[in-house]
This record gives C-alpha cells, sequence and structure tokens, in this order.
C-alpha cells in the first residue's frame, strides 16, 4: 500500500483496468501518481465504472498521465487537499472528472478533457463538482454534499454533451479560473458552466459556441443555493440564441462589467452588470 511521500511513476505505455486508490497522504508528505502523456490507463468501456477512483483517499497528486475508455474518468470521493493537474482525459460514458462527498481544498488544474457522455449524453459534464439533491441521499447521508473550496483553474474543455463544468447545489466557496470552453457538442444542456452553489468565483474564462447561454445560475431545491456567486472577467463568444450571463434567478449573484460577451442573440445578460 502507498505510503505517504511515496512518488508513483508510470512509463509509457498502456494499462488496463479500473485503478482505486484508498492510503492517503499528508499534506506535508502528498502520494504522487505521475507520468508522461502516453502512459494510459484504460478502463474497460464507457460502461466500466470509474478508471481512476479516490476512494476516501487524502493529498494525493495524480499529474501528466492519460485516462481514458471507462464510464467515468477521475472520480475523487472523499478527498482534501489533492492536486488533479495536466492529465488528458478522453471518451467516457458519462463526466470526466468529479470531486463530490465531501471533496475539500483540492485543485484541478491544466488538463485536457474531450469526448465525454458517449454512454448517456445528460452525463457527459467535463468537470462536475458536488451532487445532485436527488442523489444526496446515496452519496451525503441526505445531507448537501459540501465538495467546498475547490479550484478548477486553466483547463481545457471539449467534445463534451453536457456543461463543461457543473456546480452542484450544497457547494461553497470555491473557483472556477482561467478555463477553456467549446460547447459545439453540447447535446443534453445549455450552456459551459451551470452554479446552483454559492458564493463561487468565476473569473477569466473562456468560451466559444453554445447552444444557448454561456454561463448560467439556478436555485435548486430550498436550500438557498444558487446565490452569492461573481462572475469576473470573463470572455464569452457563445455564437448562440441566448445571453452571455443568464441568471435563474438572479438572487444575489453578480455579473460585473469586466466580462465581454459577443455572438449571443439575447445579449449581455439578463441582469444590469456591476
Amino acid at each position: 500500500m502507498a505510503q505517504p511521500g511515496d512518488v508513483i511513476v508510470l512509463a509509457p505505455g498502456t494499462y488496463e483496468g479500473n485503478f482505486v486508490a484508498t492510503a492517503s497522504g499528508t499534506a506535508s508528505s502528498p502520494i504522487t501518481l505521475c507520468g508522461p502523456k502516453d502512459a494510459v490507463l484504460q478502463g474497460g468501456g464507457v460502461k466500466d465504472g470509474y478508471i481512476v477512483h479516490l476512494d476516501g483517499a487524502e493529498y494525493w497528486h495524480l499529474i501528466g498521465f492519460t485516462v481514458t475508455n471507462g464510464q467515468k474518468g477521475v472520480m475523487a470521493d472523499g478527498t482534501t487537499g489533492s492536486v488533479i493537474e495536466n492529465l488528458t482525459v478522453s471518451d467516457t460514458g458519462d463526466e470526466a472528472i468529479h470531486l463530490r462527498r465531501f471533496s475539500t481544498g483540492n485543485i484541478v488544474r491544466g488538463n485536457t478533457i474531450s469526448n465525454t457522455g458517449q454512454r448517456k449524453p445528460k452525463f457527459g459534464e467535463g468537470i462536475y463538482i458536488g451532487t445532485a439533491e436527488s442523489n444526496w441521499c446515496d452519496i451525503s447521508d441526505c445531507q448537501p454534499d459540501a465538495s467546498d473550496d475547490n479550484l478548477i483553474e486553466g483547463n481545457l474543455i471539449s467534445g463534451t454533451t453536457s456543461e463543461a463544468v457543473d456546480i452542484k447545489e450544497g457547494t461553497r466557496g470555491g473557483t472556477l479560473r482561467a478555463n477553456s470552453f467549446d460547447g459545439a457538442t453540447i447535446s443534453a444542456a445549455d450552456s459551459w458552466v451551470d452554479v446552483k452553489g454559492n458564493d463561487w468565483l468565476i473569473e477569466g474564462n473562456t468560451g466559444v459556441n453554445s447552444p444557448l447561454d454561456g454561463f448560467q445560475t439556478h436555485e435548486i431545491g430550498d436550500g438557498g443555493y444558487g446565490s452569492g456567486n461573481v462572475f469576473r472577467g470573463n470572455t464569452a463568444t457563445v455564437n448562440g440564441p441566448g445571453f452571455g450571463f443568464s441568471l435563474t434567478p438572479v438572487r444575489d449573484n453578480v455579473v460585473e462589467c469586466s466580462n465581454t460577451v459577443s455572438a449571443a442573440a439575447e445579449g449581455f445578460a439578463n441582469v444590469e452588470c456591476r
């Protein structure tokens, strides 16, 4: 079993199967799994489970390699202080990277994500944070899945069938920064980013080609979610029939005037910028 401070280096080649980590590192001595892009972790098909699963494993660094051909790419359950960085994640039945079950204080940075939703398009998100309220009793003991304070930064996301990034109700305090989205293949959603959590900063992202809106918020259930989010310095080339920013409802969300919107048939936003 891996120990804190271990570094596992993958040589180039294909490694078939589903890979589960249950041991934890520490903040000062994380466990590192790294390799070049041509080190490929390959699942058994788009209906075949999680290719990489951090199952209660904290303080892991996953760096550099390729994850492909599974139902889900990287699933993080109950992880803290982990870094998912510079991976290539493609050809998944559902979402590519998912942080859930109270996964907090993690970084998802610099990954290249494509060709999701090959099993069910409505589950084909690029990056998914938290858990839908309808699944809280299955995943988080009937409580909001407080997968809080996560940083999603510098990822390149295309070829998704659902949102590039889906931020679920119950999550708080995260940052979505400097990511790039191409929504040309979205068929089971209507925006690049859907924020249902609270107090997120959505900053410096760039998107092109959406079926409706660029960025959205929604209120789900009666828990007061979908509020207090700030959109700042994003560039939205929508090429679609909706808004750059659509807040439903508006609540305490803020769209700053530093955002740039073009080719959105309905205009900049359904609110005045600040």
